[in-house]
C-alpha cells in the first residue's frame, strides 16, 4: 500500500500521471518479485543500510518542513497545492500554538488506535531466529546489543516523526504522512524516493518470514522446501498480497488492525504459549 501511494506521487512529481494500481503492478513485477525470490537475505544487507539512510533523510525533511513553517497557515508556501482534505487542520484537535494537550490525548479513545499502530513495530519478531543465525559471530551478547540499539533508535525516530508530522498537519494527517505533502515539494519528493528505496529492500525480510510461516503451517519439512516449491509459494503469496494492496487504501485501518491482532499476539500471547509448551516438553527436567 505504501509503495503504491509513494511511487504514484513520485511519478506525479516527475510529471507522469499514472494510477495507483498501475504503479503497484509495475513495482511488484519488476522489483519486489525478483527480491522475494532471493534465498539468502544476507545479500540484501548493504541495501538495508541504504534504506536506513533514506529513512533518516525523510525524518530530516519532515523536521525541516515543520520548523520552516512552509505548511503553516493559509500563507504556507505549499499549502495552496494541497487538496482541501490534506491541508493542515487543528480545529478541535486540542493543539494550541503547536502544543498538544497530553491530558486530553490520554483520555481520548482514539489513542488506543495509535497504540495498536505502534504494536506493528514488534511484528518483525518472527524473523528473530533468522537474523540470529545470519548475524556475524552470533553470540547472545552481540544479538542483544543489535536488538537494543536497533529498537532504541527506532523508538526515537518514531516519536520524532510522529510528533512533527502531527504538529504540521493536525487532524488532516493521512495514514502515510508523506501523502500530505505537495508533489511540487522537491525536498519531500526525495523523501518519497528514500522511503520507497527503504521499503523495497526491507520488504523481502518480512515476506520471507511470512512465506516460511505459511510453509510451517502446511507442515512442509525443510527437505521438501526445494527452490521450486519456495518459488511457487512466493508467486502465490505475493500475488495475494498485491491484490489486497490494490484493493485496500486506508493505511490507518490496516496498520491499526494488524497491530491490534498480530502485534498484540506476538508480544503478549505467543511467547507465554511457547514457554508453556517448552516447559511441558521438558517434563521433570523443568523443575531442575
Amino acid at each position: 500500500m505504501i509503495l503504491a501511494d509513494t511511487f504514484k506521487d513520485i511519478l506525479a512529481g516527475a510529471g507522469v500521471a499514472t494510477s495507483r494500481t498501475s504503479s503497484l503492478m509495475v513495482i511488484t513485477s519488476l522489483v519486489l518479485l525478483p527480491l522475494c525470490l532471493v534465498k539468502n537475505l544476507s545479500s540484501l544487507a548493504p541495501f538495508s543500510l541504504v534504506g536506513i539512510i533514506g529513512m533518516l533523510y525523510t525524518s530530516l525533511a519532515i523536521g525541516i518542513r515543520f520548523f520552516g513553517g512552509t505548511y503553516s497557515g493559509p500563507a504556507g508556501k505549499f499549502v495552496s497545492d494541497l487538496a482541501p482534505h490534506l491541508r493542515p487542520s487543528f480545529a478541535g484537535s486540542d493543539v494550541v500554538g503547536g502544543v498538544a494537550s497530553s491530558a486530553s490525548a490520554l483520555t481520548d479513545p482514539r489513542t488506543l488506535i495509535l497504540v495498536c499502530m505502534l504494536s506493528t513495530a514488534y511484528i518483525a519478531h518472527f524473523n528473530a531466529p533468522k537474523f540470529y543465525r545470519e548475524l556475524k559471530k552470533n553470540t547472545m551478547g552481540r544479538f542483544n546489543t543489535v536488538v537494543g540499539v536497533s529498537f532504541g533508535a527506532s523508538v526515537a525516530l518514531y516519536v520524532a516523526v510522529a510528533a512533527m508530522g502531527y504538529l504540521t498537519f493536525g487532524s488532516a494527517c493521512q495514514g502515510l504522512i508523506l501523502n500530505n505533502y505537495s508533489t511540487a515539494d522537491s525536498l519531500v519528493g526525495l523523501s518519497r524516493f528514500a522511503v520507497a528505496l527503504s521499503l523495497v529492500f526491507s520488504y523481502p525480510l518480512l515476506f520471507v518470514g511470512a512465506r516460511d510461516g505459511l510453509l510451517d503451517l502446511a507442515k512442509v519439512s525443510d527437505s521438501d522446501r526445494t527452490n521450486a516449491v519456495q518459488n511457487k509459494v512466493t508467486l502465490g503469496l505475493l500475488g495475494v498480497i498485491t491484490a489486497l494492496a490494490a484493493r485496500l487504501r486506508d493505511l490507518t485501518f490496516v496498520s491499526s488492525l494488524s497491530g491490534a491482532v498480530f502485534g498484540t499476539a506476538l508480544i503478549f500471547v505467543y511467547p507465554p504459549l511457547m514457554l508453556r509448551g517448552m516447559v511441558k516438553n521438558m517434563g521433570d527436567k523443568a523443575g531442575g
